[in-house]
């Protein structure tokens, strides 16, 4: 394959700096861990500008990620290019959870929050974006119905048995899941999210394909796929390691001001979705709309197949309880989301009223939040 032509004039060392200021805080961070207070209360001057800081930093590095991401879809090729960028996106938000869910308060209902906000985000807020904007500027869009189907199977499954299951079985009090019930869910998340890569990635590659979109122009310098992966990794692992103190200062935040922690949940969603956000809008914006659902469905997906997973090792190993069900009405929120999701994909069209309806619900989920 014949690498895209790269802009001579492009100095693509100043395209790196945004590791300047992840290093710096991260070594500020690792010298210096005293003063640096997370309780608002205490230092409220200092804290909201070591929290500008830190979103600022993280912000420009995952821009920096999504750049090398996209770099690699380029060079790739649908559905891998979009793959890379889910999976870094979700280690991201993965590491944020575990900080939370290790030294902030609240911290047993923190991981089911964020999860369920990045899946009310992604199915219908980043949806509704795209199927609006795609609608307006081109009536109809195309989507593969195979891989709609199949992403929609797998997040009904996942996330009824990880975020309803547990609200409904007798066995733990509240939204808690047994011993043996987390042990189920670790392997079932693992073998069907790890069985459904297989499926995207090889045999069933050309579900999450559409022939008539023309690949994405990445603006930037393209190198070769082994740089790219490790400017990727260089740029990624400074914000993991700064991702407990980001997770820790919004959620300190929210709770110094008398919020409800959902809302925290929520701010950690939006802060990692961001970059990618912003590529699924732009896909759809020119017409490349099966790109856009492979990023919003992919996010939803990883999110279930990788985070639960995850959280509930971290709950083993630390002792620290965790709820994963549902609240009733989060548990309607979702069922009618499903529901309105199997409406608007697997049909093979999308318009912009679907793109409304998805709206909709997304205004409830924010409104909900507060209630």
């Amino acid at each position: 394959m014949t690498a895209p032509q790269t802009n001579k004039k492009q100095r693509p060392w100043l395209l790196e700096m945004s590791l300047v200021p992840l290093l710096g805080l991260l070594a500020v961070f690792l010298l210096f861990p005293g003063p640096w207070s997370t309780d608002p209360s205490i230092a409220p001057t200092r804290s909201a500008f070591v929290f500008i800081a830190l979103l600022g930093a993280v912000g420009w590095g995952a821009f920096s990620v999504l750049r090398h991401a996209e770099g690699l879809a380029q060079l790739l090729g649908q559905p891998l290019g979009t793959l890379v960028l889910t999976l870094s996106v979700i280690l991201i938000e993965v590491a944020m959870i575990v900080a939370l869910l290790v030294t902030g308060p609240d911290a047993p209902t923190v991981a089911r929050d964020t999860m369920f906000a990045v899946l009310m985000i992604v199915l219908n807020g980043l949806v509704g974006i795209c199927l609006l904007v795609g609608g307006i500027r081109h009536s109809q869009q195309r989507v593969n119905v195979e891989g709609s189907g199949a992403f929609l199977a797998a997040l009904i499954v996942l996330g009824c048995l990880s975020m309803v299951l547990p609200r409904v079985t007798v066995s733990k009090p509240g939204g808690e899941a047994s011993l043996p019930l987390s042990i189920f869910l670790i392997l079932a998340s693992l073998l069907a999210y790890g069985f459904f890569l297989f499926i995207q990635t090889g045999r069933h590659r050309g579900w999450f394909k559409n022939d008539d979109e023309a690949p994405g122009q990445h603006r930037d310098a393209v190198y070769s796929i082994g740089l790219h992966l490790l400017l990727l990794i260089v740029h990624l692992l400074p914000i993991v390691l700064l991702a407990k103190h980001m997770a820790t200062y919004v959620d300190a935040g929210v709770h110094s001001a008398g919020l409800p922690m959902a809302l925290g949940g929520a701010l950690i969603a939006g802060i990692v979705l961001a970059p990618e956000a912003l590529v699924a809008v732009k896909a759809a914006f020119n017409n490349s709309m099966q790109q856009a659902v492979n990023i919003c469905l992919g996010s939803g997906l990883a999110t279930i197949g990788l985070t639960v997973p995850a959280i509930l090792v971290a709950a083993f190993l630390t002792g620290e309880p965790i709820e994963l069900g549902l609240a009733s009405w989060n548990i309607v929120l979702l069922a009618i989301t499903f529901l309105l999701s199997m409406q608007t994909l697997p049909t093979g069209r999308t318009n912009a009223l679907l793109g409304v309806l998805h709206l909709v619900l997304f205004g409830a989920f924010v409104v909900l939040i507060f209630e």
